[in-house]
C-alpha cells in the first residue's frame, strides 16, 4: 500500500455466498479478496465499468455534549450491501475493431477513473446494466455522457464502436454499481431510530473512491468462522448473510467516519439490551477498556483492551486512539483486532468512547479507534 503500507482497514469481512446479481452476458460477477485496505466484498464489474468519486464530505457542526445521549451497543455483524448513485469508472480499456486495438472512445473524449457516470443522453443511469443499454440504443452515434467527478457534475460526448467480439458498441470503460459484504454494528439510538456502523468508509478497491449510496440496506449476518491475525498477516471473520430478505434498516450515508442510516429494533442484541451512555472525547482515559464484538455466531461478546494513546482531534478522523487488545480469549482465537471488525463499540467506564477502525499489519494484537462523538454528530442523534 502507497501511503498506509502498515496499516489495514477493516471494512468488510469475506461472505461465504455469492450475492446474486442480475447481470448481462457482457457483467462478469467478481469476487474480491484484499488486504490492505481490506474490503473483501462481492460486487458487478461490467465492460463499461464505472468508478464513482462522490466523497461525502465531513460535517462542520457545534458538537453537542454527546455524554448526555443514550444508544444501544452494537458489536453484532451485520450484513451490509450497497447500490451506488450511477455507476462507478473503475477501468478504462482498448477496444478490439477489425482486428485492430483502438483506444478507448471514454478515455479519448475524457471520462477519467473515479467519475460517477450519472446519465446518458439524459437519461438516469440506476445499474451497470443502463450503461450498456442506452450505449446500444444509440445505434453508433454519439453520446452525451454526465458524470459526477469529485462533486462537480461534467459532461463529455463520446463516439462508441462495434466491438468484434461481441458486435455490441462499446466505450471502453468498466464500473460497478453495487458492493455487499459483512461488517459490525456500532450503536442503535432508538428515539431517533438512527444507526452508525464501520467507523470508517466503504471505498471501491479499484479506486479508494468513497462509494456513493443510492440505495443500501443492512441486513442479519453471521459469524461462521475466522482466519486468526498474524505477524504480516491480516485475519479475518468469515461471515454470511442469514436472512437478506429481512431488512434491518436503511443506509443513508457512506462517510469518512462510517456508515449511517436508519434500522428498526432487531438492531438491539440480545444479550447487551441495555443502552448507554456515549463518552464524550475528552471523557476518553489512556488505559483499561474493552471492545464488544462478534467472533462467532451473531451475539457479540466483550473483550477486554488497552488504550494506550489519545490523539488531539478538533475535527473527524478515523484514527482517533491508539488500542490494544489483551483479552487472552480474544488473542487466542482471532489474533486481535482482525478484518470484520471494525466498527466494534469501545466501552470505558460503562459508556460507549469509540469504535475499532484499523490494525497494525505487523502488530495484529493493536489498532486504531476513533471517537465516539465524531460517529454520532455525523449520524446527526440528538438526545
Amino acid at each position: 500500500m502507497k501511503k498506509f503500507s502498515n496499516i489495514l482497514f477493516l471494512i468488510f469481512t469475506t461472505t461465504f455466498i455469492l450475492i446474486s446479481i442480475n447481470c448481462y452476458t457482457d457483467i462478469i460477477n467478481r469476487y474480491f479478496n484484499e488486504a490492505v485496505p481490506s474490503i473483501n466484498n462481492y460486487s458487478s464489474a461490467i465492460d463499461y465499468k464505472l468508478n464513482f468519486s462522490e466523497a461525502t464530505s465531513l460535517k462542520k457542526v457545534n458538537y453537542a455534549k454527546t455524554s448526555d445521549i443514550m444508544v444501544y451497543p452494537g458489536g453484532k455483524p451485520l450484513g451490509i450491501k450497497i447500490n451506488t448513485k450511477g455507476a462507478l469508472v473503475i477501468a478504462l480499456s482498448d477496444i478490439e475493431v477489425d482486428g485492430n486495438k483502438v483506444q478507448s472512445p471514454a478515455a479519448i473524449s475524457g471520462i477519467a477513473i473515479g467519475d460517477s457516470i450519472t446519465k446518458i443522453n439524459n437519461e438516469t443511469i440506476k445499474s451497470a446494466e443502463d450503461i450498456a443499454t442506452y450505449v446500444n440504443r444509440a445505434k453508433g452515434e454519439q453520446v452525451k455522457i454526465t458524470v459526477n467527478r469529485k462533486g462537480e457534475e461534467m459532461n463529455f460526448v463520446v463516439n462508441p464502436v462495434v466491438s468484434k467480439k461481441d458486435e455490441n458498441y462499446k466505450i471502453g470503460l468498466w464500473v460497478r454499481d453495487s458492493v455487499a459484504g459483512v461488517g459490525t454494528l456500532t450503536f442503535y439510538h432508538k428515539e431517533s431510530g438512527k444507526f452508525g456502523a464501520l467507523g470508517h468508509p466503504i471505498t471501491d478497491m479499484d479506486t479508494n473512491t468513497i462509494m456513493s449510496v443510492g440505495k443500501g440496506e443492512i441486513v442479519d449476518s453471521n459469524i461462521v468462522s475466522v482466519r486468526k491475525g498474524a505477524k504480516g498477516s491480516p485475519g479475518e471473520l468469515r461471515g454470511i448473510f442469514t436472512d437478506s430478505n429481512k431488512t434491518l434498516g436503511i443506509i443513508r450515508l457512506n462517510t469518512p467516519v462510517g456508515v449511517f442510516g436508519e434500522g428498526n429494533d432487531n438492531l438491539i442484541c440480545n444479550n447487551y439490551n441495555k443502552p448507554m451512555k456515549v463518552g464524550f472525547k475528552d471523557e476518553v482515559k489512556v488505559g483499561k477498556a474493552q471492545i464488544l464484538t462478534t467472533i462467532d455466531g451473531e451475539e457479540p461478546e466483550l473483550f477486554d483492551i488497552v488504550i494506550e494513546k489519545l490523539l488531539n482531534q478538533q475535527e473527524p478522523n478515523g484514527k482517533s486512539m491508539i488500542i490494544k487488545v489483551t483479552d487472552p480469549l480474544c488473542i487466542e482465537k482471532t489474533g486481535g483486532i482482525i478484518q470484520g471488525m471494525s466498527g466494534s463499540p469501545i466501552i470505558q467506564n460503562n459508556k460507549i468512547v469509540g469504535a475499532v477502525t484499523h490494525v497494525l499489519v505487523n502488530k495484529p494484537d493493536t489498532g486504531y479507534g476513533i471517537y465516539m462523538d465524531w460517529m454520532i454528530n455525523e449520524a446527526d442523534v440528538r438526545k
